[in-house]
């Protein structure tokens, strides 16, 4: 018989997507830092060219900056986390009503990194409110796999190698909070 048990806090990592950086960055890392504590590490940009899913909305080129936050936090918070950038992207909308951003919240661990949709598909779990769980990525063999339906762009060196940075950053702050 298995017990339940509380599982390890997880670290926050948010994506952002933009083709109009300058209309909110810098200023938008203190909104950012208010909802979700202290960033520990912001990537430079990388150019977001797999797909052309959001260039209508969010215009061209688009540019993707990976975050991560110092606090760790429980894995069931995702969905909150979620609900809050949608908000945000809500928010932020330009005069036409397109999203200036788009803001993809995850949660890494040792063993996986998973993000926070509100599109349902076959290899995603319902969490609540409307919010489902992509696994993105599973770490093995001492490096991150890609799984038949990860996205292109989370399957690319550069992204893989960000995400390790930020994946040893966390086992650093479980250290730091045993």
């Amino acid at each position: 018989m298995s017990v339940p048990k509380r599982p390890k806090d997880v670290g926050l990592v948010l994506s952002i997507l933009s083709s109009k950086w300058d209309d909110f960055w810098p200023s938008f890392i203190l909104e950012l830092e208010g909802l979700f504590g202290e960033m520990d590490y912001v990537s430079p940009m990388i150019l977001f060219e797999e797909t052309t899913y959001y260039d209508r909305e969010l215009g061209r080129p688009i540019f993707r900056r990976i975050l991560s936050f110092k606090r760790l936090i429980p894995p069931d918070r995702l969905p909150d986390i979620k609900l809050k950038t949608n908000e945000l992207e809500d928010r932020y909308r330009d005069v036409h009503g397109n999203r200036i951003f788009n803001l993809d919240p995850g949660i890494i661990s040792f063993e996986r990194f998973v993000l926070a949709t509100g599109k349902e598909y076959t290899h995603r779990i319902y969490l609540r409110d409307g919010i489902w769980a992509d696994l993105t990525l599973v770490f093995q063999k001492g490096g991150w796999q890609i799984l038949p339906w990860t996205y292109p762009d989370y399957a690319r060196e550069d992204m893989q190698e960000i995400l390790l940075y930020i994946r040893d950053n966390y086992r650093e702050k479980l250290k730091d909070n045993s």
